[in-house]
Parts: structure tokens; sequence; C-alpha cells
């Protein structure tokens, strides 16, 4: 009996009509409109913010969310198979998706007043407005508890100084959803205890200047000297910073080596007035941004399946069309024992994200299982990747196989939205009752 080489266990069948629509609907428009351009724009380091109409009309932004704020209101499992369609054409095509409605759109709907969620909910939906969220920090990744970025209570608002860091489309955003801690800087003062500014690196001859963000110790930089300080977390709160606050700049990471179609930037705060109405009301400390983190970590659990399987299906394709020796790459012992341990990665991976959405459905699931998710589906994706280049030799370096492309990509991919060595932990201290954080 054949078998779909990308789907051995014939998984889609569990979907229901509509949820395999909308992933068909949405990797048709990745084939046909994506991937003609992304060759071009991974190799310039930019992302084509011309498609950004077309996915808006795609109605993935947001999906999950409902119809009355101008989404889509599409069961948890198609948002996954929407996440698993964007990334089997690229990590950041995915990442651009994810942020905007994971990590923009759901702490607004989640957390937000009436008058936030009318006000931005639907032009973020149709992708008139491009949001960021502002979580990790130059001196703060893994222990978001520890930030320094504060927010001081002024007439009418808040005062916002600090910076985060590695945040993905913060060039781009026209609003971004800041996490910081409220009230004044260790010693009591008002003032910040680090000053962000931007300086000149030189660059190489020839080459364009390019903006990188320093950090230049301020007179109350002693007062919170101690990173790892995460006694007050619980003052946490969410801001909608919007572009055009004065004091609120951005810049871009040049010269990546992964998620190159993908911006990635530096957000700084200078004394922003942050207007009391642009704080979200409905939630406070650690659990709001990392509520966030668990709609984000979902999305790339099943993203990874969708970059596998292109690297799975290159594989194939080049092995049944390689001759060495009098035949085929594929009918040799090597090539299928690689072939087949990919084949039965994927298979377990694509059966984890379908028993995960039924549980996200149900509101059953756990941040321990949606870790467990991203973890190890991001860490199986790389491996079928690398073995792809592997099968493809040469040709699997070259940017139009695009197989090294995806293993790059899930270099960054393994690393964000919580390294593969903390989801480790979480599940660890789950088992075991033990916090090995601290």
């Amino acid at each position: 009996m054949p078998v779909n080489p990308l789907d051995i266990y014939n998984v889609a069948e569990l979907f229901g009509d509509d949820e395999r629509l909308v992933h068909d609907t949405v990797k048709d428009w990745v084939r046909e409109r994506f991937l003609p351009l992304v060759e071009e724009h991974y190799e310039a380091g930019t992302f084509p913010t011309e498609l950004i109409p077309e996915l808006a009309q795609l109605g993935v932004f947001g999906a999950t969310l409902p119809e009355e704020y101008g989404c889509a209101g599409v069961s948890q499992t198609a948002y996954g198979l929407i996440n698993q369609a964007l990334e089997y054409g690229d990590s950041g095509l995915r990442s651009f998706v994810s942020v905007q409605s994971g990590l923009v759109m759901y702490p607004i709907f989640a957390f937000g007043s009436e008058e936030q969620k009318r006000r931005w909910l639907p032009r973020l939906g149709h992708g008139e407005v491009i949001g960021c969220f502002g979580l990790t920090e130059p001196g703060h990744g893994s222990n978001p508890g520890g930030m320094e970025t504060r927010a001081v209570p002024a007439d009418g608002g808040y005062i916002l100084n600090g910076s985060k860091a590695w945040i993905t489309n913060g060039e781009l955003a026209d609003v971004a959803v800041v996490w910081a801690k409220v009230g004044p800087y260790r010693g009591g003062t008002g003032a910040p205890p680090v000053a962000i500014q931007e300086s000149r690196q030189p660059a190489p001859a020839g080459a364009p200047q390019q903006s990188v963000p320093i950090r230049v110790t301020g007179d109350d930089a002693r007062a919170t000297r101690n990173s790892e300080d995460s006694s007050d977390a619980h003052t946490i709160r969410g801001f909608l910073v919007e572009r055009g606050m004065p004091g609120f700049e951005t810049a871009e990471y040049k010269r990546k080596l992964s998620l190159r179609a993908s911006v990635t930037s530096e957000l700084y705060f200078k004394d922003v007035f942050v207007p009391e109405d642009n704080m979200l009301p409905g939630v406070q400390g650690l659990r709001g941004p990392l509520s966030c983190l668990n709609q984000a970590r979902y999305g790339i659990a099943w993203g990874a399946v969708g970059s596998a399987q292109f690297c799975l299906e290159a594989a194939l394709r080049y092995a049944g069309e390689r001759v060495q020796f009098g035949k085929p790459i594929a009918g040799h012992q090597l090539q299928q024992l690689k072939l087949s341990g990919m084949s039965t990665a994927l298979t377990r991976m694509q059966l984890l994200c379908w028993r995960l959405g039924q549980l996200k459905q149900a509101g059953a699931a756990s941040p321990v299982q949606i870790s467990l998710a991203k973890r190890d589906n991001v860490w199986q994706a790389r491996d079928i990747a690398r073995t792809a280049r592997e099968i493809m030799g040469g040709m699997g370096i070259m940017l139009e196989s695009h197989v090294m492309r995806h293993a790059s990509n899930l270099e960054s991919v393994l690393t964000y939205e919580g390294t593969h060595d903390v989801h480790h932990l979480i599940l660890g201290e789950a088992l075991t009752g033990l916090n090995a954080f601290e």
C-alpha cells in the first residue's frame, strides 16, 4: 500500500474538513507567493513586507480570536496548522505571524480593556498595523523576572525607561507590548538604572554603517546591579507603547546568520511617557508575559512540523534523482536509514501536535505540556534539517535548495521562546517537584 511520505500515520485524517482546508489554503499560498521570493529576501536580510496584506487576507493574524474583533475565530488545531504551513516556507514567516497573533493580539484580547480591544485588534488582524512583544532584555533572557525596564508612575500615566533585546518585528512595529516593573528604582529614586544610547560601529570597508546598541551605566546603576533579583517581579505590568511616542526608538540587528528573512531589533525607552489608558489592566506579574509565551510556544511546536516536512520532502526528491554507483542514492542502505529516521521523528512530532491541539481547544493544555512540545519538536526538526543537508551533499548548502536555510533558522528557534535547556528544566521541575533554576 502506498504511503504519504510526509504523513505516515495519516494524521491529517484526524483533523476536521475546515481545519484541513485552512492548512491547505495557507500552504498553497506559501508555495505560490512566498517561496519564489524567500531566496532574495533571505540573502538580503529583509522581510517581504509586500506580502503582509495577503497574509491578512488569508486571516492568519489572531486567527483564534472572535469574529467580533475582525478575526477568523478558528480552532486551536486550525491555528496550529496555519503555523505548520507557514514554517514550511520559513521560520521567519511563521515568527512574523506568531508574534502578531500570540504575543501582541493575544495579550490585548486577554488582558486589555474593551476600548483597547476595539482600537487595536481589528487593525492588527487586518494587517493595517504591526506589533511586537518586548520582554527579553540585554541582560535578562531566561530570567525575565530580573528585568530592569521600569515604569515610574507620573501624572496621567508612566515614565518608561530601559531596553528590550532580540525583538521580532521591532523595526516594523507600530505598537509594542512592553513588559516593565512599576515603581521607583532601587534606592527609591525615579531615575533609570541605565541610560540607553545608540552608537555607530565602524563597518567593514565598502559596507554601510550599522547601528549597534550599547548600554551606558548611569548614576543609579549600582542600585540594580543584582541582575538576577526577581523579588519585585510581582510589579510587572504590560504597556502598549506606540511608534512616535517621544523617547521610543528601535534599531535592527544586522549581519545575522539565522532568521535572515525576519526583522529582529532592540527597543529603547528613554523617559517615554505612556498614558494610563495604554496599560493593560487585566494582569499583573509574570503571569501576563508567560501566558503569552505559551501561545507562541504552541505555534512553534506546530511550525517545526512544517519545516521538517519541507526538509524531508527535499531530501526524498534529491535522493530519488541523484544517481551514484549505478542507481539513485535512495536505493542505498545508509540513505534509507537516514530517511527512515527522519520520517519516524516527523510522525512523533505530528502526533504530539494533534494531541496538544485537542488539549488546548478544551482549555486543558498545561504550560508543561506546551513546553515539552516546543522543545522536542524543534529539536527533532533541527535534526531532520541537518540530515537532509547531509543527504543532499554539496547541493544541501545552496540557497536554492532551501534546506540549509531551514537548518540555520532552526538554530534560532531552538533558543527563542525558552531555550532547549530551560524547557528541560520546566519538565524536570514538574517531574520532581524541585526547582533547578536557582
